[in-house]
């Protein structure tokens, strides 16, 4: 077999039916949205899920409270998604092949293949945030990391600034479901759930060059040609937009403060 990196999607499903017996059908996207709508259930349901939306209301009040601001966009109860298949899919072709840098050996980790790969993709089932300001992306993350501590969930979270312009904290929950295995038995399979918590701007900017993101991923990388210099490029505006409307929201907060301090 080559050890020629696949170039997209089709040549990794290619490459995982050669390589690893895995063929990508119908049956497996099924069995996949079987799995991921059982746990999204789960989530919804746990204690954990319909403690931090109850007491969303009072997490407003105390930022009113501090701030004079509101803390969310909206007070309507975020949704929970669940990963459509082809992104999944994706994400694994990013894992086991462009961001492999052991390649053509396995990942660090292991390859992600279906005995595994609902415990490492860790983005399966998430749900968003939306606060007004820079400073309630913090103040979101402590109410919700609180909330994991008094009931003991494990949780790990990232205040992520890459150099593509995207700016967010993600925390993510260790939580056990029970899943149908392939011959509708069950077993319990430890997921991440995903949080995601950035600002106003900063999510109507991912909207609006969401399809811009999604096709850089599918790509090889062109190693030669740093994108901070091809001002033509699709990849140029996206990312420095991103790091343009952070730098704003700074500046934001700073006329703020210089007003609530004149106040006083």
């Amino acid at each position: 077999m080559s050890n020629r990196k696949p170039k997209n999607i089709e040549e990794y499903q290619n490459w995982l039916k050669e390589k690893h017996g895995l063929e990508i059908t119908d049956r497996t996207r099924t069995y996949y949205d079987s799995v991921t709508n059982k746990v999204k259930r789960g989530f919804e349901k746990s204690d954990f899920w319909i403690q931090l939306t109850q007491n969303l209301k009072e997490f407003d009040g105390e930022y009113r409270l501090k701030t004079g601001y509101p803390l969310l966009v909206s007070e309507i109860k975020p949704e929970v998604y669940t990963k459509p298949f082809d992104s999944f899919l994706l994400k694994t072709y990013r894992k086991n092949i462009l961001e492999n840098k052991n390649w053509p050996n396995e990942p660090n980790g292991g390859w992600i293949l279906p005995d595994n790969w609902y415990s490492r993709i860790n983005d399966i089932i998430r749900t968003l945030f939306v606060v007004k300001y820079l400073d309630g992306v913090e103040f979101m993350i402590n109410k919700i990391k609180s909330i994991c501590e008094q009931q003991n969930l494990s949780y790990r979270s990232f205040f992520e600034a890459r150099e593509e312009g995207y700016y967010a904290v993600h925390l993510y929950i260790v939580q056990e479901f029970e899943i149908p295995k392939v011959t509708w038995d069950t077993k319990k399979v430890k997921f991440s759930v995903e949080i995601q918590i950035t600002t106003q701007l900063q999510e109507v900017i991912r909207k609006l060059l969401h399809k811009y993101y999604e096709e850089g991923r599918k790509k090889l990388k062109n190693e030669n040609i740093k994108w901070q210099w091809n001002y033509k490029s699709d990849e140029f505006i996206a990312n420095y937009l991103g790091h343009i409307l952070h730098y704003v929201e700074g500046m934001i907060m700073e006329i703020r403060e210089k007003q609530k301090e004149e106040i006083a």
